[in-house]
């Protein structure tokens, strides 16, 4: 029998095997200029269990270009660690040297140099790829798909999501969990589910009227796999009628639902299973409380923050995977199952680098099968960029600083506000915009762009409250995105504070003077909860925006202080 001292020294040394270390080499190979899809698929295969994990594709069929936030701000126990840490000090913990192929893949410094010498990642028919090399290596590798998947495009939002199902059909995923997928609509996200090939997970949705596990969603399914039996629970996102609008699925209700977590991992257990993999899309800092809380998981596959980390974080006896987003990396986990219970792990994150990476052409074609019809219209070149647009970041972003300076423009309004989605590609500089690139950080079924009145009392509530689901310390708590994008006005905000004390020097930016409590303001948004919601559709304001503009170019943002990070 190994001891839990031994099992902790084995699987935190095999998982920095093939996460540091292998990151090191990519570097040195790329200044060798012998970066090769070899390289980056090679791994050591380990003990008789393979898992492949992917999460938060956001619909993104075609290889991108993706920056890695700047600010990912952490708070309470989880402030300074993983995978609230950037840049030059996320290279420093994981021994990544700058300019190298993982420096372009996990940070944003030097992004638009590192973006033209390494080119574009991800793309379904590169993943493909990857997929097929792994069930090569191991024919009974289970892939997990954690969400987010149809949402997010063009063609996605035309199609009701279709095209994002017929293509993850074909990459023949064993099961998924789920967020956005339910902004389609209750009836529609029935409608696909019932047709699906695999299981569809979700311990935490409940039926709403009564109470309990929706039939619909499987709490988990068991796999046979390398002689031992593996149980996957589902962890749909929680906060799904406080995110996105409850109206859309009225019959469902959801939460974190830990207690019920835990009678599952013991249902499961009881029920023979030798390892416990949660397929989540709770979001890495609650997925952290989730495993402190929870006993008898041995992997979290995380998703829904959108966090790309190179090596497990290890939470008790359960370690945490985290596989970036929009189809940019894939994980592979394998895992030693032996007298049933996990003996090690070894993980590697494979970077999606789409011009090393060789396209499955099965996928290929099918993925321009679903885009030939719309072709036209994605194609279609509205204006040009001569800054970098991209959006994540926990303040704000510079595709959110065009769309806020679109509403403020075209609905002559004072104040915009953006939703803090983290979904999007990014666009360097002498870029084409294009309508799909419009579509891929606006596409959603509630894009209404409203005009409404709000005193300057409503818009510090609005913020202090968005502020409070992003940094509140604990966890279960943080029921959002990042924070809400703001034009036309500036703040200060101290992230340490508690709630309705974080947002201070409101500023109308136009005026230079402080937002007065009582005065009413016009204020445009858009990605509105309520139900209703009336306005010109937000990819429509954006469009007319950048035809006027011609070249867009975006002056720093500097409108909001903060304190205590």
């Amino acid at each position: 029998m190994i001891s839990r001292r031994d099992f902790l020294q084995v699987s935190m040394a095999a998982s920095a095997l093939v996460g540091t270390s292998g990151f090191g080499n990519w570097g040195r190979l790329a200044a060798q200029q012998r970066l090769t899809q070899d390289q980056l698929l090679q791994f050591d295969t380990f003990g008789n269990i393979s898992l492949i994990h992917v999460t938060d594709i956001h619909a993104q069929l075609k290889p991108i270009f993706f920056r890695e936030p700047s600010v990912n701000l952490g708070v309470g126990g989880n402030k300074g660690a993983v995978p609230h840490i950037t840049g030059a000090d996320f290279r420093a913990a994981y021994g990544i040297e700058d300019a190298s192929p993982a420096a372009y893949a996990l940070t944003y410094d030097d992004f638009t140099s590192l973006a033209q010498g390494y080119g574009r990642v991800g793309g379904l028919d590169r993943v493909s790829t990857i997929i097929n090399a792994i069930r090569a290596d191991r024919p009974d590798a289970l892939l997990l798909d954690g969400g987010d998947t149809w949402h997010g495009s063009y063609t996605c939002h035309q199609t009701a999501g279709q095209d994002m199902v017929n293509v993850m059909n074909a990459l023949k995923p064993d099961a998924m969990t789920f967020h956005w997928e339910f902004t389609l609509g209750s009836d529609r996200v029935n409608e696909i589910v019932e047709g699906l090939p695999f299981a569809a997970l979700g311990q935490n949705i409940f039926d709403a009227e009564w109470d309990e596990p929706a039939e619909l969603f499987k709490p988990y399914k068991f796999f046979d796999r390398g002689g031992s039996k593996v149980a996957v629970i589902g962890q749909a996102f929680p906060y799904m009628p406080i995110a996105n609008p409850g109206w859309m699925f009225p019959e469902y209700s959801f939460g974190i639902r830990d207690e019920h977590m835990q009678a599952m991992v013991d249902e499961v257990r009881a029920a023979g299973a030798d390892v416990v993999v949660v397929l989540s899309h709770n979001g890495f800092d609650v997925d952290k409380k989730m495993a402190s809380v929870v006993g008898g998981i041995d992997v979290i596959l995380s998703g829904h923050t959108h966090d790309a980390l190179p090596e497990p974080v290890l939470v008790g006896k359960t370690h945490i995977v985290a596989s970036g987003s929009n189809g940019k990396f894939v994980s592979r986990v394998d895992l030693d199952v032996r007298d049933g219970q996990m003996m090690g792990l070894r993980h590697k994150l494979i970077p999606v680098f789409s011009d090393v990476i060789a396209p499955d052409p099965v996928v290929s074609q099918l993925i321009d099968e679903q885009r030939a019809p719309y072709e036209a219209e994605l194609a279609e070149v509205i204006g040009q960029t001569d800054t970098l647009l991209y959006r994540r970041g926990n303040f704000n972003g510079t595709w959110d600083d065009l769309i806020c300076d679109a509403l403020l423009s075209e609905r002559e309004a004072d104040i915009a506000l953006s939703p803090g989605v983290r979904w999007g590609p990014s666009l360097l500089p002498g870029d084409d915009i294009t309508r799909e690139d419009i579509w891929n950080v606006t596409s959603m079924s509630y894009g209404a762009a409203y005009r409404n009145e709000m005193t300057g009392e409503f818009l510090k509530v609005v913020l202090e409250d968005v502020a409070d689901n992003i940094f509140n310390p604990d966890p279960y708590y943080q029921q959002g995105g990042d924070m809400v994008r703001v034009g036309g006005m500036g703040y200060h905000i101290d992230i340490t504070k508690p709630q309705g004390e974080r947002i201070t020097n409101m500023t109308l930016l136009k005026t230079g003077e402080a937002i007065d409590p009582s005065k009413t303001y016009i204020v445009s948004g858009w990605a509105s909860v309520n139900e209703g919601t009336e306005g010109p559709l937000i990819w429509d304001v954006v469009e007319d925006h950048i035809r006027k503009m011609g070249t867009v170019t975006l002056a720093p943002n500097t409108s909001v202080q903060v304190s205590g990070a």
